[in-house]
């Protein structure tokens, strides 16, 4: 099954993906990896979560931030490529940015939202490394940004 045919089967439908909103570029492809500028959990160009998590957002939310953020990564990387996400051979690195009240240590269930989309579409492919840390502040006052590194053919 391609991964467009399992995206359509999950009922994922990946957006335009935003452009830049300052000085650097969505994403950018060097030696069979892309790399994806941190995508935020946004639809349409607007927030679709805003706030802290522990406070404001809590953890459930936060974790369908992140997987909006993967969704918004995917289509980046569908792009770099060419419009075929069929050339992702791996997904190899996530990197997720959870703006959380002081002492909150649930990062990773978090990104599980993102890690798991992954895993979702790509299947062997979507497994990864990947890191999750507690920031103060996030763009636009969301509560969670991801970036990553894809392998391509």
């Amino acid at each position: 099954m391609s991964v467009e045919a399992r995206l359509q089967a999950l009922g994922i439908t990946l957006p335009t993906p935003a452009a830049p909103v300052a000085n650097y570029v969505p994403w950018q492809v060097q030696g069979g990896l892309v790399y994806v500028s941190g995508q935020l959990p946004l639809l349409d160009g607007t927030p679709q979560s805003v706030g802290v998590v522990g406070d404001t957002v809590s953890v459930e939310a936060a974790r369908d931030a992140a997987r909006l953020c993967a969704v918004n990564l995917l289509a980046q990387v569908r792009v770099a490529c060419g419009g075929s996400l069929d050339r992702v051979r791996q997904v190899v690195r996530l990197a997720g940015f959870v703006n959380a009240v002081p002492g909150f240590t649930q990062h990773p269930q978090i990104l599980n939202g993102a890690s798991d989309l992954m895993v979702e579409v790509l299947r062997e492919k979507g497994r990864h490394v990947r890191v999750a840390v507690g920031v103060a502040s996030l763009p636009l006052g969301v509560p969670v940004e991801v970036e990553g590194l894809f392998a391509i053919e």
